[in-house]
């Protein structure tokens, strides 16, 4: 069985507003078997609304429409299902009197407005509301069922799994989807998938899917049994193959490097310290993110001018007069004087060209040196990224963890 999720509400598309309610229910989904194929953000437009919900019953079984139960007059979705389906809207006053009463409950009065959530597409069932003032409706129409639900996830999400969940199992078949998510670094995008395919396309029941970002490559792998056991096996089977294939490139089952690398330095009661200049405090930024990261990270610097460079990483001027601020030298010196400074482990120093000026024949745009430092010594290298500025430094900064799991690793 598979289902499609329409998101109401013109916020949706503008540039503010994300449609986040969807990825869950497609969670939920996949727990009991259903796969999502289509979803799409519709304004608050009765006619288009009508039509785009004809064209998902015509190929789907299940659809979800998220938004649009308000009292106001751009909450369209009732009359747009209503119209879909070729039925009428009618009044319930149970469903009214339950919405007074929850104005009661909080000390107003309803506005008149309100009235509108009291009505029903003729032949569904309302779904309370625990939270809000708008129901949900659950309609079916011959094999397929449509779900109205409304678009706080705080109301959202408890309707859906009291009220939805329940009904969608009695009408799914039995059928599990198990996934399994690896992550990769230091190799492109289409020379994985070059080694990788000949594996997963001799296996029909796992779907594989690629996605890249910079210096970052996943691989989800997803497969359909009626039991859960043969499923994993087939997951297995496929990504045991990738990792032989793939070697040390993958460095988790899903959890990102920052995530990886506060590992690697926790079993080893290491500490680590950053210097950054192109960067400009992203390195510093995805590494705090991890909860409990304050076990050891101890801090970094923000470098970016030569000056700094020189009185606060302790960078020789000699140094930079005769390498440059980009160069691998520098990196190491910068690398090795924030350890000096914080006393740490292992301190990671980045210093480019992030662009989109400021490149020279020698050190075009996208050049960048990481520097290592450790107990080990340290070094650095060169790499050249391609993109724009926020592309070169989202690769630096990959990167630059990779080395220290490297590092770590023995690798």
């Amino acid at each position: 069985m598979h289902a499609e999720i329409i998101a109401v509400g013109s916020e949706l598309l503008t540039p503010e507003r994300l449609d986040t309610n969807s990825l869950w229910i497609t969670a939920q989904l996949n727990l009991l078997g259903i796969e999502l194929v289509a979803k799409m953000v519709v304004g608050d437009d009765r006619h288009l609304l009508a039509g785009a919900v004809r064209g998902a019953l015509a190929r789907s079984p299940v659809l979800i429409v998220t938004g649009g139960l308000g009292p106001t007059e751009d909450d369209v979705t009732r009359e747009a299902v209503a119209d879909a389906l070729g039925r009428e809207l009618v009044f319930v006053p149970e469903l009214l009197e339950a919405i007074q009463e929850r104005f009661r409950r909080t000390g107003r009065v309803m506005a008149e407005i309100n009235r509108r959530q009291a009505y029903l597409i003729r032949g569904g069932e309302a779904l309370p509301n625990a939270v809000g003032t708008a129901p949900g409706q659950w309609v079916r129409d011959g094999e397929r069922a449509v779900v109205l639900l409304p678009g706080p996830p705080g109301e959202l999400k408890p309707m859906f799994t009291d009220h939805v969940l329940p009904r969608l199992r009695e009408i799914a078949p039995p059928l599990v989807i198990c996934t399994r998510v690896y992550r990769a670094s230091g190799i492109a995008e289409s020379d994985l998938d070059q080694r990788i395919s000949p594996v997963y396309k001799r296996y029909p029941e796992v779907a594989a899917t690629v996605l890249a970002a910079p210096g970052d490559i996943q691989i989800h792998l997803r497969a359909r049994s009626s039991a859960s056991e043969q499923a994993e096996r087939w997951l297995e089977e496929v990504g045991g193959r990738i990792e032989v294939i793939l070697g040390d490139r993958i460095y988790s089952r899903g959890e990102p490097m920052e995530a990886v690398i506060g590992q690697l330095l926790r079993a080893r009661s290491a500490t680590l310290a950053v210097a950054e200049s192109c960067t400009g405090g992203l390195l510093a930024e995805r590494i705090t993110s991890v909860p409990g990261s304050s076990d050891y990270f101890l801090g970094g610097l923000l470098v970016y001018s030569d000056r700094a460079k020189r009185e606060l990483a302790g960078v020789q001027p000699a140094l930079l007069e005769q390498c440059g601020a980009v160069s691998e030298p520098v990196a190491v010196a910068l690398a090795d004087g924030v350890r000096r400074q914080t006393g740490a482990t292992y301190a990671l120093a980045v210093t480019g060209v992030a662009g989109p000026g400021g490149g020279t024949e020698q050190t075009p745009v996208g050049t960048v040196f990481i520097g290592v430092a450790g107990p080990e010594g340290a070094g650095g290298r060169r790499f050249r990224f391609l993109g724009d500025r926020e592309r070169v430094r989202a690769f630096a900064a990959q990167t630059a963890m990779d080395l220290l799991r490297r590092r770590l690793l023995g690798l």
